[in-house]
């Protein structure tokens, strides 16, 4: 007769010992480890501008599409995340049973013939009786705590203890903590909004403008069970809307109450960041209301919502400005807010913020990390500003140089410059300069325009310059003026020749020569230009020695006649004098590139504060937490807990009188300390042996 083969087993079986198996959890888990790698060191949720700057076009749109900008949302993530769920839980599933039949089992039946095989075995006789032998022995264990069974056999009585039962549940712990935890990250996640706007038939909203004005099919009902948002409240309003980010738009969550900011207060540390940020709010809740403070880490609870505080910004703030032409128009005084746009000739001005606080690096030696809030140090910045030079030794000196807005003006085909004006006058190598940055993108730091304040801490004196740089009869007067007083007395034959020499150099210096798209558009570059190609090489030093002269000078001329012309008494040749048109000759060639014909300046503000709130109904929260603590006992349990089991087998002697003991000892792990606890067993147990 043909043995028959044995049936192999079903692909579904085969399937669920997959998924069952430890190899396939292990595996799974070693994935979200490497993918929560990449979460972590590749900043989440940012624009895609940050990330095709950083990664290139190619791998920015690899990278996209395979969700590494959204991690923990992807769905290959919660895909494998569910499978890591299912595989943990049939683990468990299947040896639970086991493991809940080998804690009641003392496995008491064994063979006293088996006990000859453990590695940790001894025999002895005893003068008592086996049924002395099993009180004392009993009591023994007992004090040792060991928990014992006893079964009696013909031919004499076995003893089965174990001790550390508790490694066998740090197993079901562990792995019951993972579910927890798995299932509490999901509960939390992006994954359940979207679940919520599946069922509640929502779209998310791509757009701008107010929270007011967004549809009804991108709000949430105030019974999602689980969100985690943003809420900003300016002071003396309330807000009951939280904005949901996700990774592709905006979803509004409506919640079951108002939050009124009733107070923001902030504390600064004196390298000017935040200190401490506090909230004094008014949660409306139908007819009734309750104050509450928040701070960091101390959040206010309602109905089950947890208040966060996370940052705060700028609740439109009302600023009120001057645009100063620079080619010398009539200024124009105006108001706007923080967070507003006002048309602006053909463009858009958009007000985007106010600092009031800015402390920054005045010292010389430039710092990696920068001294305000923002990592931007302005000593730094500066040496890469519209063309002027910052020194760069000397000490760190930390200074608030007072407030400063930041604005953007936008052309009608939606491009924009970034701007950051400095409201007061800065102090740097002891001269008062006004700071006007711009740049062209977020990913640059600001290039500032540098402008000395004159004898009365203003701008004035250098606007004045600047306009009359701008205009041909100045030039021209101030170019005869440079002419009369520079001639040598006894060559008045040279006037005419220094007369030429000084207009040309102002003009080509104000760039009046300039062609429309032409790079170079005055000041300085304009004068090495012509140098470069105009002079034979062997002659450009002493040229360029003579022609700055003579510009200086120039440049002097022109600021006496506008003086004059505004009805004011002639400048002083002092030092101070000097070093006003030193800033004023480097800050007149960097204005010339400067790209907005106006220049704004903040004459005052009327600060409003706003506070942002993460608001979180977060039900796996518990889960977590439970999860985390079942976590640390499994490990614990597993690691530092052995679990080991004891068999004594009682036999009486030949001489009724006495007992055979024979003793032997097995545990989960083996290790050094196995042989010191049966060695100290065994002195106990067989106490009586000599």
């Amino acid at each position: 007769m043909s043995a028959t083969a044995p049936s192999r087993p079903s692909i579904a079986r085969e399937l669920l010992d997959l998924l069952a198996s430890m190899r396939f959890a292990i595996a799974l888990l070693s994935i979200i480890c490497i993918a929560s790698v990449i979460g972590t060191v590749l900043r989440q949720s940012e624009p895609l501008g940050n990330y095709i700057n950083q990664f290139g076009p190619f791998w920015a749109e690899v990278f996209g599409a395979v969700g590494l900008y959204t991690v923990y949302s992807a769905p290959w993530f919660l895909v494998i995340l569910a499978f890591l769920v299912v595989s943990t839980s049939l683990c468990i599933a299947r040896n639970t049973p086991k493991i809940v039949a080998d804690l009641k089992s003392y496995k008491e039946g064994v063979r006293e013939q088996s006990l000859q095989a453990h590695h940790h075995k001894a025999i002895a006789e005893l003068h008592s009786n086996p049924q002395m032998a099993l009180a004392e022995i009993g009591k023994t264990l007992t004090d040792l705590g060991w928990r014992a069974r006893v079964q009696q056999r013909e031919h004499g009585i076995m003893i089965a203890a174990r001790r550390g039962a508790a490694n066998k549940l740090g197993y079901l712990a562990a792995h019951s903590a993972i579910v927890l935890i798995l299932v509490g990250g999901v509960l939390d996640g992006n994954a359940m909004v979207r679940l919520a706007m599946w069922l509640q038939d929502k779209q998310l909203y791509n757009g701008s403008g107010f929270i007011a004005d967004i549809k009804a099919e991108h709000r949430l009902s105030s019974a999602n069970p689980s969100f985690r948002g943003n809420v900003s409240v300016t002071e003396k309003q309330r807000q009951g809307i939280a904005v949901l980010n996700l990774p592709s738009g905006v979803v509004l969550q409506d919640l079951p109450f108002d939050i009124e900011l009733k107070k923001f207060s902030v504390d600064y540390y004196s390298t000017g960041m935040p200190k401490s940020f506090v909230s004094d709010v008014v949660i409306h809740d139908g007819g009734s209301t309750r104050e509450a403070t928040i701070k960091v880490n101390e959040p206010a609870i309602h109905k089950g919502i947890a208040i966060y505080q996370s940052s705060f910004e700028d609740g439109g703030s009302k600023l009120a400005l001057t645009a100063l032409p620079l080619d010398g128009g009539t200024p124009r005084a105006f108001e706007g807010r923080v967070g507003t746009r006002l048309p602006f000739g053909d463009q858009t001005l958009e007000l985007e913020g106010l600092r009031v606080i800015n402390v920054e690096n005045m010292g010389g030696a430039p710092d990696a990390s920068g001294a305000d809030v923002r990592k931007v140090d302005l000593r730094d910045t500066l040496t890469k500003h519209l063309g002027s030079g910052a020194k760069g030794d000397g000490e760190k000196v930390l200074h608030n140089v007072g407030p400063s807005f930041s604005y953007k003006l936008r052309d009608a085909a939606g491009q924009a410059r970034e701007f950051n004006n400095y409201m007061l006058p800065v102090t740097l190598d002891d001269h008062k300069l006004f700071l006007a940055g711009m740049r062209e993108t977020p990913a640059e730091n600001f290039r500032y325009l540098r402008m000395p304040a004159d004898e009365n801490g203003e701008l004035a004196g250098w606007l004045r310059l600047r306009a009359a740089l701008g205009q041909p009869a100045m030039r021209e007067a101030a170019a005869r003026a440079y002419a009369r007083s520079a001639t040598p007395t006894g060559q008045p034959q040279m006037q005419e020749q220094l007369l030429t020499t000084a207009l040309r150099a102002l003009t080509l210096f104000s760039g009046a020569t300039v062609k429309p798209g032409d790079d170079m558009k005055g000041g300085l570059p304009a004068l090495s230009q012509f140098i470069e190609r105009d002079v034979p090489e062997s002659e450009r030093a002493r040229v360029s020695e003579v022609l700055l002269r003579i510009l200086n000078g120039s440049l002097f001329e022109l600021h006496q006649l506008a003086r004059e012309r505004a009805g004011l008494k002639p400048a002083a040749v002092d030092a101070d004098t000097q070093a006003f048109m030193t800033q004023a000759v480097l800050s007149l060639s960097d204005s010339l590139y400067y790209p907005a014909p106006v220049l704004l300046k903040l004459e005052g503000f009327e600060q409003v504060q706003a506070s942002v709130f993460q608001v979180a109904r977060a039900p796996g929260q518990k889960l977590v937490y439970l999860g985390a603590i079942l976590l640390i006992v499994g490990v614990f349990a597993m690691l530092y807990i052995k679990e080991r089991r004891l068999w004594v087998w009682i036999a009486p002697t030949t001489d009724t009188a006495g007992s055979q003991v024979r003793m032997a000892m097995s545990s989960t792990r083996e290790s050094p300390d196995n042989a010191t606890l049966f060695a100290q067993l065994k002195a106990a147990v067989l106490k009586e042996q000599t």
